[in-house]
C-alpha cells in the first residue's frame, strides 16, 4: 500500500513538507516498504487519507533514505509516526515514557482518525501536547533503549 500515499526521500523534502504544510496535521510514518507491520500501518494511513484529508496530510519516509531525521527522533524502532502542526512537533501522551512519537501500527482505522482529531483540535487551541483518545490495550509496548549512555 506504500504506493497509494506520497513519500518523502530526502532532508529537503521532509523539511519542506514541515514548512509549508499548514492549518492541518502533518504525519510522518518513518519505515521500510518491505516492513510487514510498516505495510499494515500503511493500508491503515492510505484508507484514512481520504476522510481526514480536511485535518491532515499524511507522508512516508524511509529510514534509509533520510538518516538525519531518523536519529533526530531517535527512530529504534519501525515503524513510527511523527505530528507537526504549522511546523511545530506535536506530542501525545500515549500514557509511555515518549510522547514524540507513535511506534508500531494502529490497531484500527477508528484509532489512528481519533488521534488525529484530538492533534487538530488540540494544536487550534494552541496545544503542544494533547492526550491520546487510543484504548491503552491498544497501544504497542516497548521499552526505551538509550544508546552510549
Amino acid at each position: 500500500m506504500s504506493f497509494l500515499l506520497p513519500q518523502l526521500t530526502c532532508k529537503r523534502e521532509v523539511d519542506q513538507a514541515i514548512k509549508s504544510v499548514a492549518e492541518k496535521v502533518l504525519v510522518l510514518r518513518f519505515g521500510r516498504d518491505n516492513d510487514a507491520v510498516c505495510l499494515q500501518l500503511d493500508d491503515i494511513l492510505a484508507k484514512t487519507a481520504h476522510d481526514l484529508s480536511k485535518m491532515a496530510v499524511i507522508y512516508l519516509v524511509d529510514v534509509s533514505k533520510v538518516p538525519v531525521y531518523t536519529q533526530y527522533f531517535d527512530i529504534s524502532y519501525i515503524p513510527s509516526t511523527v505530528f507537526f502542526f504549522n511546523g511545530q512537533h506535536m506530542k501525545v501522551d500515549y500514557g509511555s515514557p515518549d510522547h514524540t512519537k507513535f511506534v508500531g501500527s494502529f490497531k484500527t482505522k477508528q484509532d489512528f482518525i481519533d488521534l488525529i482529531e484530538v492533534i487538530y483540535r488540540g494544536a487550534m487551541r494552541g496545544k503542544l501536547i494533547v492526550r491520546s483518545p487510543i484504548d491503552p490495550k491498544n497501544i504497542p509496548k516497548y521499552d526505551l533503549l538509550y544508546q552510549g549512555i
